[in-house]
Protein backbone atom coordinates (compact mmCIF):
# COMPACT_ATOMS: atom_id res chain seq x y z
CA UNK A 1 0.00 0.00 0.00
CA UNK A 2 1.25 3.46 -0.90
CA UNK A 3 1.12 5.98 1.92
CA UNK A 4 -0.29 9.46 1.56
CA UNK A 5 3.23 10.85 1.74
CA UNK A 6 4.36 8.62 -1.11
CA UNK A 7 1.34 9.60 -3.19
CA UNK A 8 2.18 13.24 -2.69
CA UNK A 9 5.74 12.65 -3.82
CA UNK A 10 4.42 10.88 -6.92
CA UNK A 11 2.33 13.91 -7.82
CA UNK A 12 5.26 16.28 -7.24
CA UNK A 13 7.52 14.09 -9.40
CA UNK A 14 5.13 14.00 -12.36
CA UNK A 15 7.43 16.16 -14.47
CA UNK A 16 10.15 13.50 -14.40
CA UNK A 17 8.02 10.46 -15.18
CA UNK A 18 9.24 8.72 -18.31
CA UNK A 19 7.29 9.44 -21.47
CA UNK A 20 6.82 5.76 -22.24
CA UNK A 21 5.52 4.86 -18.80
CA UNK A 22 3.47 8.00 -18.40
CA UNK A 23 1.74 8.17 -21.78
CA UNK A 24 2.17 5.10 -23.97
CA UNK A 25 2.29 2.09 -21.66
CA UNK A 26 -1.48 1.73 -21.18
CA UNK A 27 -2.32 1.96 -24.92
CA UNK A 28 0.47 -0.49 -25.76
CA UNK A 29 -0.78 -2.95 -23.14
CA UNK A 30 -4.30 -2.71 -24.56
CA UNK A 31 -2.95 -3.28 -28.08
CA UNK A 32 -0.99 -6.42 -27.18
CA UNK A 33 -3.70 -7.94 -24.98
CA UNK A 34 -5.26 -9.92 -27.91
CA UNK A 35 -1.78 -11.26 -28.74
CA UNK A 36 -1.46 -12.49 -25.17
CA UNK A 37 -4.74 -14.37 -25.55
CA UNK A 38 -3.46 -15.97 -28.76
CA UNK A 39 -0.10 -16.93 -27.24
CA UNK A 40 -1.87 -18.59 -24.33
CA UNK A 41 -3.35 -21.13 -26.75
CA UNK A 42 0.12 -22.08 -28.04
CA UNK A 43 1.17 -23.48 -24.67
CA UNK A 44 4.01 -21.00 -24.27
CA UNK A 45 4.63 -19.53 -20.84
CA UNK A 46 5.90 -16.03 -20.00
CA UNK A 47 9.22 -17.57 -18.96
CA UNK A 48 9.55 -19.11 -22.44
CA UNK A 49 9.15 -15.68 -24.00
CA UNK A 50 11.68 -14.22 -21.57
CA UNK A 51 14.22 -16.88 -22.57
CA UNK A 52 13.53 -16.29 -26.28
CA UNK A 53 14.22 -12.61 -25.73
CA UNK A 54 17.49 -13.46 -23.99
CA UNK A 55 18.62 -15.66 -26.88
CA UNK A 56 17.73 -12.94 -29.39
CA UNK A 57 19.61 -10.40 -27.29
CA UNK A 58 22.70 -12.61 -27.18
CA UNK A 59 22.51 -13.03 -30.95
CA UNK A 60 22.22 -9.26 -31.35
CA UNK A 61 25.29 -8.75 -29.15
CA UNK A 62 27.33 -11.16 -31.28
CA UNK A 63 26.16 -9.52 -34.51
CA UNK A 64 27.01 -6.04 -33.22
CA UNK A 65 30.40 -7.17 -31.97
CA UNK A 66 31.19 -8.60 -35.41
CA UNK A 67 30.22 -5.33 -37.09
CA UNK A 68 26.88 -6.44 -38.54
CA UNK A 69 25.03 -3.48 -37.08
CA UNK A 70 21.91 -3.80 -39.26
CA UNK A 71 21.53 -7.47 -38.37
CA UNK A 72 22.09 -6.52 -34.76
CA UNK A 73 19.36 -3.89 -35.06
CA UNK A 74 16.88 -6.46 -36.36
CA UNK A 75 17.75 -8.85 -33.54
CA UNK A 76 17.43 -6.10 -30.92
CA UNK A 77 13.92 -5.38 -32.19
CA UNK A 78 13.09 -9.09 -32.17
CA UNK A 79 14.46 -9.37 -28.62
CA UNK A 80 12.19 -6.51 -27.53
CA UNK A 81 9.04 -8.23 -28.80
CA UNK A 82 9.04 -11.14 -26.29
CA UNK A 83 9.78 -8.64 -23.52
CA UNK A 84 6.68 -6.73 -24.62
CA UNK A 85 4.46 -9.80 -24.90
CA UNK A 86 5.41 -11.78 -21.79
CA UNK A 87 3.37 -9.48 -19.55
CA UNK A 88 0.33 -9.80 -21.81
CA UNK A 89 0.70 -13.59 -21.81
CA UNK A 90 1.04 -13.65 -18.01
CA UNK A 91 -2.22 -11.71 -17.66
CA UNK A 92 -4.04 -13.79 -20.27
CA UNK A 93 -2.96 -17.08 -18.68
CA UNK A 94 -3.35 -15.77 -15.12
CA UNK A 95 0.23 -16.87 -14.42
CA UNK A 96 1.72 -13.60 -13.18
CA UNK A 97 3.97 -14.28 -10.20
CA UNK A 98 6.76 -12.76 -8.18
CA UNK A 99 9.14 -15.40 -9.50
CA UNK A 100 8.27 -14.51 -13.09
CA UNK A 101 8.71 -10.81 -12.43
CA UNK A 102 12.08 -11.47 -10.78
CA UNK A 103 13.21 -13.69 -13.66
CA UNK A 104 12.15 -11.12 -16.26
CA UNK A 105 13.96 -8.31 -14.45
CA UNK A 106 17.19 -10.29 -14.13
CA UNK A 107 17.09 -11.31 -17.81
CA UNK A 108 16.57 -7.67 -18.81
CA UNK A 109 19.75 -6.69 -16.95
CA UNK A 110 21.69 -9.58 -18.54
CA UNK A 111 20.42 -8.65 -22.01
CA UNK A 112 21.43 -5.01 -21.50
CA UNK A 113 24.92 -6.09 -20.45
CA UNK A 114 25.26 -8.35 -23.50
CA UNK A 115 24.11 -5.65 -25.93
CA UNK A 116 26.40 -2.96 -24.52
CA UNK A 117 29.22 -5.49 -24.37
CA UNK A 118 28.70 -6.14 -28.08
CA UNK A 119 28.80 -2.40 -28.75
CA UNK A 120 32.02 -2.11 -26.73
CA UNK A 121 33.59 -4.94 -28.74
CA UNK A 122 32.59 -3.24 -31.99
CA UNK A 123 34.01 0.13 -30.92
CA UNK A 124 37.25 -1.46 -29.75
CA UNK A 125 37.70 -2.93 -33.24
CA UNK A 126 36.59 0.06 -35.31
CA UNK A 127 37.33 3.10 -33.19
CA UNK A 128 39.60 2.96 -30.16
CA UNK A 129 39.89 1.20 -26.79
CA UNK A 130 38.90 4.45 -25.12
CA UNK A 131 35.64 4.58 -27.08
CA UNK A 132 34.92 1.04 -25.92
CA UNK A 133 34.73 2.33 -22.33
CA UNK A 134 31.66 4.43 -23.21
CA UNK A 135 29.15 1.53 -23.39
CA UNK A 136 30.42 0.24 -20.04
CA UNK A 137 29.88 3.71 -18.57
CA UNK A 138 26.29 3.62 -19.84
CA UNK A 139 25.86 0.18 -18.29
CA UNK A 140 27.24 1.37 -14.96
CA UNK A 141 24.92 4.39 -14.87
CA UNK A 142 21.90 2.30 -15.85
CA UNK A 143 22.77 -0.19 -13.11
CA UNK A 144 22.59 2.65 -10.59
CA UNK A 145 19.15 3.59 -11.96
CA UNK A 146 17.94 0.00 -11.63
CA UNK A 147 19.40 -0.35 -8.14
CA UNK A 148 17.72 2.85 -6.96
CA UNK A 149 14.35 1.49 -8.00
CA UNK A 150 14.95 -1.94 -6.48
CA UNK A 151 16.21 -0.52 -3.18
CA UNK A 152 13.42 2.05 -2.97
CA UNK A 153 10.73 -0.56 -3.61
CA UNK A 154 12.26 -2.83 -0.96
CA UNK A 155 11.76 0.09 1.47
CA UNK A 156 8.18 0.59 0.36
CA UNK A 157 8.96 3.73 -1.65
CA UNK A 158 8.40 4.72 -5.28
CA UNK A 159 11.27 5.15 -7.75
CA UNK A 160 9.96 4.84 -11.30
CA UNK A 161 10.33 7.45 -13.98
CA UNK A 162 13.09 9.64 -15.29
CA UNK A 163 14.31 10.76 -18.68
CA UNK A 164 16.14 7.58 -19.63
CA UNK A 165 14.58 4.28 -18.59
CA UNK A 166 15.22 0.96 -20.30
CA UNK A 167 12.72 1.51 -23.11
CA UNK A 168 14.32 4.84 -24.02
CA UNK A 169 17.80 3.30 -23.92
CA UNK A 170 16.76 0.55 -26.32
CA UNK A 171 15.23 3.09 -28.72
CA UNK A 172 18.40 5.21 -28.72
CA UNK A 173 20.56 2.13 -29.18
CA UNK A 174 18.47 1.14 -32.21
CA UNK A 175 19.01 4.62 -33.67
CA UNK A 176 22.76 4.27 -33.13
CA UNK A 177 22.79 0.90 -34.89
CA UNK A 178 20.75 2.29 -37.78
CA UNK A 179 22.95 5.36 -38.22
CA UNK A 180 26.35 3.99 -37.25
CA UNK A 181 28.07 7.35 -37.78
CA UNK A 182 25.99 8.64 -34.86
CA UNK A 183 26.61 5.68 -32.58
CA UNK A 184 29.23 7.35 -30.37
CA UNK A 185 27.32 10.67 -30.01
CA UNK A 186 24.17 8.69 -29.16
CA UNK A 187 26.07 6.73 -26.51
CA UNK A 188 27.24 10.02 -24.99
CA UNK A 189 23.62 11.21 -24.99
CA UNK A 190 22.51 7.96 -23.36
CA UNK A 191 25.17 8.33 -20.69
CA UNK A 192 24.24 11.93 -19.91
CA UNK A 193 20.50 11.25 -19.74
CA UNK A 194 21.01 8.08 -17.69
CA UNK A 195 23.06 10.02 -15.15
CA UNK A 196 20.31 12.66 -15.04
CA UNK A 197 17.77 9.88 -14.45
CA UNK A 198 19.86 8.48 -11.61
CA UNK A 199 19.92 11.93 -9.99
CA UNK A 200 16.15 12.35 -10.54
CA UNK A 201 15.39 9.04 -8.85
CA UNK A 202 17.75 9.80 -5.98
CA UNK A 203 15.99 13.12 -5.32
CA UNK A 204 12.57 11.46 -5.65
CA UNK A 205 13.39 8.74 -3.12
CA UNK A 206 15.18 11.19 -0.81
CA UNK A 207 12.06 13.34 -0.62
CA UNK A 208 9.85 10.35 0.01
CA UNK A 209 12.15 9.04 2.72
CA UNK A 210 11.44 12.17 4.75
CA UNK A 211 7.86 10.91 5.04
CA UNK A 212 8.56 7.20 4.70
CA UNK A 213 5.88 4.73 5.91
CA UNK A 214 7.84 3.93 9.07
CA UNK A 215 8.11 7.62 9.92
CA UNK A 216 4.42 8.14 9.24
CA UNK A 217 3.52 5.17 11.44
CA UNK A 218 5.62 6.58 14.28
CA UNK A 219 4.02 9.99 13.89
CA UNK A 220 0.56 8.41 13.93
CA UNK A 221 1.49 6.43 17.07
CA UNK A 222 2.67 9.60 18.82
CA UNK A 223 -0.53 11.41 17.86
CA UNK A 224 -2.57 8.48 19.14
CA UNK A 225 -0.71 8.53 22.47
CA UNK A 226 -1.22 12.29 22.81
CA UNK A 227 -4.93 11.95 22.07
CA UNK A 228 -5.18 9.12 24.59
CA UNK A 229 -3.51 11.24 27.29
CA UNK A 230 -5.84 14.18 26.53
CA UNK A 231 -8.83 11.87 26.74
CA UNK A 232 -7.62 10.51 30.08
CA UNK A 233 -7.15 14.04 31.43
CA UNK A 234 -10.64 15.05 30.31
CA UNK A 235 -12.12 11.98 31.94
CA UNK A 236 -10.28 12.65 35.21
CA UNK A 237 -11.36 16.30 35.17
CA UNK A 238 -14.97 15.32 34.49
CA UNK A 239 -14.87 12.78 37.28
CA UNK A 240 -13.38 15.34 39.66
CA UNK A 241 -16.08 17.91 38.84
CA UNK A 242 -18.78 15.28 39.31
CA UNK A 243 -17.43 14.40 42.72
CA UNK A 244 -17.23 18.05 43.77
CA UNK A 245 -20.80 18.69 42.67
CA UNK A 246 -22.03 15.66 44.53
Amino acid sequence: MVSAGNAGCRRRSGIVVAVFDGRFRAPVERAVKPLGDGLRRTGLTPDHLTLIGLVMGAGAAVAIGLGALRAGLVLVILAALPDLLDGALAKASNSASQRGAFFDSVVDRVTDALLLGGVAWYLADTSSPRAAILPFAVMAASSVVSYERAKAESLGLYAKGGLMERAERVVLLCLGLLFDSLLIPILWLMLALTIVTAVQRFVLVWRQAAVAPVVIERQAARRSRRQSRRSDRRERFTELRRRRQS
